[in-house]
């Protein structure tokens, strides 16, 4: 990792596998479902060459897409340090997030139907600006349960003394 996003020395942490497989399962069944059924329909009703050339164009994007899911998803990590919380990900765009524990105003688990059915869940950490919120998706309940619980914790800490 880039030193200017993933300052050396801390003990990083990594989102689940499980975000991967989820996202890339999304990827084919949207692209997959709809382009299967548009070149159908264009074999069918236009010119079968047309529906060939879609479906090419459709497993192309399937599998850079693929790629760029698993990518993505290993950018992704946190660490803990003792006054502040880092959270980088990107590849194209690389983002690192410091949100000092005395900033924190709440902190959100949320898991929608498919994160649950995947057993991940996604931390969100809010604060008095927006633009220093931080989210970390992809992790198992029990770790973002434990996470959520230890920020709080720090957070509460950290605030008594302002």
């Amino acid at each position: 990792m880039d030193t200017l996003f993933a300052p050396p020395g801390e003990r990083w942490q990594a989102v689940s596998p499980k975000l991967r497989t989820l996202r890339r399962l999304l990827l084919v069944s949207w692209l997959g479902v709809l382009g299967l059924a548009s070149s159908i329909v264009l074999i069918v009703l236009v010119a079968w060459w047309i529906g060939v050339l879609l479906l090419v164009v459709v497993g192309a994007v399937l599998l850079w897409g693929w790629w760029l899911i698993g990518r993505n998803w290993q950018s992704w990590g946190y660490a803990e340090r003792e006054d502040d919380l880092l959270v980088t990900h990107g590849v194209m765009f690389k983002t690192l997030v410091v949100v000092p524990y005395g900033r924190m105003q709440f902190v959100d688990v949320t898991a929608g139907p498919l994160d649950r059915k995947f057993g991940i869940a996604k931390l969100q950490l809010h604060t008095a600006t927006p633009a220093s919120d931080a989210e970390i998706p992809g992790l198992t309940p029990e770790e973002a349960a434990q996470l959520r619980d230890r920020l709080a914790a720090l957070g509460e800490a950290r605030a008594a003394g302002l």
